[in-house]
């Protein structure tokens, strides 16, 4: 897809060298070892083919771990929803929700099989390790406002520019397995815009609706989810007993007097959206509890401001192309409203090809519902949903597995899985690299010894480059750059891009 009319380019600043941090898994205080650069702007588009190189996003702060450097490799894993089928403890926390909501029964003392922590308590764990060199790079205003200016502002020195079309979508993702499709099916519906302050409903709280209505909604999708399931996958006719679909469960009818009623509601986060502004202080609060109760955090750790840096800002341009997903592109909160209150949010990137989960944060007094699980999949039947409109929107990131931390091998446990080959960024059945990874903690997936990286850097001056607000290739800007020479800097950024990416984004030089 190509970037949205008005939309700014991706400009990043890169730094460095390497940065070493302590693990937040073993615990190494220098074992840790990435990569980054701060985004100052970044298309979805970019963010897409990065993720698909092995990158991820704290804020606005985006690295990629040193792989066979760093204590414990972070591989990134991906779900294929179309072809996703509950387990039987996925199944557990589905009927454990329902039977909350029907009839208000609970058992809190038997969620020992399931993750405390949140889908991606792993962005959670990394942040303690960037929270320094984010409060250090946050403070960096200049550039940012040197790039507003370039952005309201139309590049004049053209005389010696050498402009490339850009790609529209990323080859090397086109260039890879396409796994097939499924069965997409409705979920989560992106709440309408609301009337000014002061008119109309209160915006701090979800729209009021008659459990009748509820109830009329409900099977309403699931008449659209059995229509959908008729059509069948392959031609093939449907089977006798066939298993219960993720909506199946998530949108079995409620009785007429049930004890809760749970909502779902997506707001933009970035740029804020009116229901996210008039939310805000209600959902920090609910971060604020998870991080002192879950992570032990004392109570002058979860600022506002670490709050906001870390799960509300976002480079990413928000895109709303007619071909898209209703609720466009970029950033969102995805709340969960319990009888008229937030108990959790899942932080998610909607992007060309895929929901990307970055954080999810719950109230600790519902921890007996496995929000972190039930989250995951009210995700992955989201990523359904969205696949109805826009077809190559069809996988879910979940972050970094990490096969050499136990309690965070419980993402694959969500299949079908691929995991990102680290050298040459192809996507590999979780099946397939299960045993390699019992034998080494860092792993080639690609079998074919042959296979490189297709998206290594060929042509080094074709890198875009912003130099004093002007847009110039590389091979330019080495003419009028001053000092010394900064080509082993730009040389290692280009590589960990890519050939496509750097063609496309801006690399600041100052």
């Amino acid at each position: 897809m190509a970037a949205a009319s008005g939309t700014s380019p991706t400009i990043v600043e890169y730094f460095e060298g390497e940065d070493f941090y302590r693990c937040g898994y073993c615990k190494n205080e220098t074992g840790s070892r990435s990569n980054g650069m701060w985004a100052h702007s970044m298309t979805v588009q970019d963010y897409q083919d990065l993720i698909d190189r092995g990158w991820r996003r704290s804020g606005k702060y985006v690295y990629k771990p040193v792989m066979n450097q760093t204590c414990c490799p972070q591989y990134t894993i991906r779900c294929r929803p179309l072809h996703f089928q509950p387990s039987k403890s996925h199944k557990k926390v589905l009927k454990k929700m329902f039977k909350f909501l029907s009839k208000g029964e609970f058992s809190k003392g038997n969620n020992e099989e399931e993750p405390m922590d949140s889908q991606m308590d792993d962005a959670g764990m990394h942040d303690f390790a960037l929270k320094s060199k984010l409060d250090i790079k946050s403070d960096q205003r200049p550039l940012s406002e040197d790039c507003h200016e370039f952005k309201e502002s139309k590049v004049k020195e053209k005389e010696d520019l050498e402009p490339k079309e850009t790609k529209m979508l990323n080859q090397s993702h086109a260039k890879q397995e396409k796994l097939g499709s499924g069965e997409p099916s409705s979920s989560v519906k992106v709440v309408p815009s609301t009337p000014k302050p002061g008119k109309g409903a209160d915006l701090s709280k979800p729209p009021c609706r008659k459990a009748k209505d509820i109830r009329k909604e409900r099977k309403r999708q699931k008449l659209i989810l059995k229509s959908q399931t008729d059509q069948v996958q392959h031609e093939e006719k449907p089977k006798l007993n066939q298993p219960k679909s993720i909506e199946d469960f998530i949108f079995d009818t409620l009785p007429d007097k049930s004890a809760h009623q749970l909502e779902v509601r997506v707001v933009r986060s970035s740029p804020p959206s009116s229901q996210f502004k008039a939310t805000f202080q209600e959902s920090y609060q609910v971060y604020k509890r998870y991080q002192m109760v879950i992570h032990k955090d004392p109570p002058d750790k979860p600022t506002v401001s670490q709050f906001t840096r870390f799960l509300c800002s976002s480079p990413l341009e928000a895109e709303n192309p007619p071909n898209g997903p209703d609720c466009g592109y970029g950033s969102f909160h995805q709340q969960y409203w319990l009888d008229g209150k937030i108990i959790a949010v899942g932080v998610i990137d909607v992007l060309p090809y895929c929901v990307s989960s970055v954080y999810l944060y719950y109230d600790p007094d519902y921890a007996f519902l496995s929000l972190g699980v039930y989250s995951a999949l009210r995700e992955i039947a989201f990523t359904r949903e969205l696949h109805e409109k826009t077809s190559q929107l069809s996988y879910y990131y979940m972050g970094f597995y990490i096969h050499s931390c136990p309690k965070m091998r419980y993402k694959g446990q969500y299949r079908p899985s691929d995991l990102l080959c680290p050298e040459t960024y192809v996507w590999v059945p979780i099946e397939q690299c299960l045993p390699a990874l019992e034998n080494s903690k860092y792993c080639r997936f690609n079998q074919d010894t042959k296979a490189v990286d297709e998206e290594r850097i060929k042509e080094l001056d074709r890198l875009r480059v912003l130099y004093k607000r002007t847009i110039m290739p590389y091979n330019i800007y080495k003419k009028r750059q001053k000092g010394p020479s900064d080509e082993a800097i730009v040389q290692q950024y280009a590589d960990l891009v890519g050939q496509t990416c750097s063609e496309r984004m801006l690399l600041f030089r100052s």
